[in-house]
């Protein structure tokens, strides 16, 4: 173990009990510090998941078997238009806001988010939009039942829960940007004095690329679900064919934000997997640069393959023909993660604590999840796939096992620098393989599903189905209980675990390892000085 800065035990010991001076509501009500509202993120977000997974086994209880046991379908789809809204913009991509929170200024060498007051508010925004958003269960009419996507005529068949659901979207997209200016402000100003860009941890990389597609995107999709309210109430008509307008324009608008938003969901996670990887492989990470330059590249390439979500809406031959190929290319720099990944691993001393094991799950997993995507990129394999299981299975790969699991792999990676506690590792791996197991029961079978034929978002549908149906259902009922289990997990850490070091594991690199653990409430007054040891992925120069 190395040893921890004096500079960082000075401040440590000035700045320790800071938080301790401030009332429950100052701090956690009127919180400027970068990490407590990183903790407010996380512990929405947190809820938020539980809230989506219970809609998600809601829906699985209906579908394990054929037939109408539990709900009519009018339900059963609000149910699944809101278990994709609240696990997308409530779930995955707080949780991602709030590990940035906490660990951007720490990374960098900052001592607070450029814009500590701006970063209280984007957090106060997302309770109140989750409110509206499920407050319309209740409305006459119920939730939106039009799919996340909101697709017209559609959506605009639904009664008030229009007008709350657009407004949710707006005030999460409000918070969205604001996060995404400040962490971009962050990153490019707040840097230590030797911390070039080329020397950022991979998760600043993809963070400062993320909240640039976040700018670029989150303003499309206001611009969309504007426009459909005010088709639905006030008589314009920018998707109402009747009127002259054009439903599948709304498919273009809202797919140029919908693609990007996949990549703001899972480039972070890349972010983190380039993290836990070299730290337990006890190797820098291979191919630092290829990996900056791999991320810049699906960045772009995230804004110029739309509408292969749209094969089967009626597209000329030249356009899906372009769009299968620029949606082909993504996966050229998408191996050159995965590669180097490996690659870190190759010959390294690897262990295999509960981090790494998420890490090494997202890496297999979300491969998978590639390979279904190349799948589906194949015009003419897309219309027999289109609209099924199978879609399903292949976004779920890409979110569940892909973001979700690198949530998971980095709350327990930073978890003794955020509490100065270890967590007790058995009782972690039991989580793991508990969810890995059943994570790929429930999500595996949608494959053969889809293959033989069974649309999404139905919630009757041909004995032919059953058996697998069965077995999906099954494993969202096992994989249910496992958050509440890594939330006793983490509490039980807090009360028994062993004490931290600063750098709680052997091999991390990177300056929030310099500081002691728990992190102190201010860190980083005076810009650190920086060591080749701190980096992690060592010194480029040599």
């Amino acid at each position: 173990m190395s040893a921890t800065h004096p500079d960082a035990i000075g401040q440590a010991h000035e700045h320790g009990h800071a938080a301790h001076h401030q009332g429950f509501i100052d701090r956690w009500l009127f919180s400027t510090n970068h990490k407590d509202i990183g903790t407010l993120y996380l512990v929405f977000s947190f809820t938020m998941a539980i809230v989506g997974a219970g809609l998600s086994v809601w829906l699985r209880l209906e579908l394990a078997e054929p037939g109408l046991q539990y709900m009519k379908p009018e339900f059963f789809n609000q149910l699944t238009a809101m278990h994709a809204l609240v696990m997308i913009f409530g779930a995955i991509m707080p949780s991602f806001v709030g590990l940035a929170n906490w660990m951007v200024p720490l990374q960098i060498g900052a001592p607070d988010m450029a814009l500590p007051r701006m970063n209280n508010w984007s957090f106060w925004i997302m309770p109140f939009a989750f409110a509206l958003l499920l407050m319309t269960f209740f409305l006459p009419g119920g939730a939106p039942a039009g799919g996340w996507t909101m697709y017209p005529p559609l959506s605009l068949q639904g009664g008030y829960n229009l007008a709350f659901a657009i407004f949710a979207i707006h005030m999460m997209g409000v918070s969205s940007v604001m996060g995404a200016i400040n962490i971009i402000a962050t990153i490019l100003n707040m840097r230590a004095p030797q911390m070039d860009l080329l020397k950022m941890p991979i998760f600043c990389w993809t963070w400062l690329i993320t909240a640039f597609l976040l700018l670029a995107v989150m303003p499309v999709l206001a611009g969309a679900v504007t426009m459909l309210l005010t088709d639905r109430f006030f008589d314009t008509s920018f998707f109402n064919a009747a009127g002259g307008g054009d439903p599948v324009m709304y498919q273009h608008i809202f797919w140029f934000f919908g693609h990007p938003e996949v990549y703001i969901m899972i480039l972070p996670a890349f972010g983190i997997v380039s993290e836990i990887i070299p730290t337990f492989s006890r190797k820098p990470l291979f191919g630092y640069n290829a990996m900056v330059y791999a991320t810049v590249a699906i960045a772009f390439l995230s804004f110029i393959v739309w509408a292969h979500h749209m094969f089967v809406a009626g597209m000329p031959l030249g356009g899906e023909v372009y769009f299968m190929f620029a949606t082909m290319l993504i996966s050229i720099p998408t191996g050159v993660k995965i590669f180097n990944w490996v690659t870190t691993m190759w010959r390294g001393s690897m262990t295999f604590e509960a981090p790494m094991l998420w890490a090494i799950a997202f890496v297999v997993l979300f491969a998978i999840g590639g390979f279904s995507g190349l799948m589906v990129a194949v015009v003419p394999a897309d219309y027999q796939y289109h609209d099924t299981y199978f879609v399903v299975a292949h976004f779920h790969y890409v979110l569940v096992t892909g973001s979700l699991f690198t949530i998971i792999g980095a709350i327990y990676y930073w978890w003794p620098k955020w509490s100065g506690r270890m967590y007790n590792e058995t009782l972690a791996k039991i989580h793991f393989w508990w969810t890995f197991v059943f994570v790929n029961m429930v999500f595996f079978p949608q494959h053969f599903l889809g293959l033989a034929g069974m649309p999404r978002r139905i919630p009757d549908y041909n004995v032919v189905f059953a058996d697998w149906n069965l077995v999906s259902s099954i494993g969202a009922f096992c994989m249910f209980p496992t958050p509440f289990f890594m939330a006793f997990i983490l509490w039980r850490s807090l009360k028994t675990g062993a004490k931290a070091e600063a750098r709680a594991w052997e091999g991390a690199r990177g300056l929030e390892w310099t500081v002691p653990s728990p992190a102190p409430h201010h860190t980083f007054q005076t810009p650190p000085e920086i060591h080749p040891g701190d980096l992690a992925h060592g010194d480029p120069a040599h």
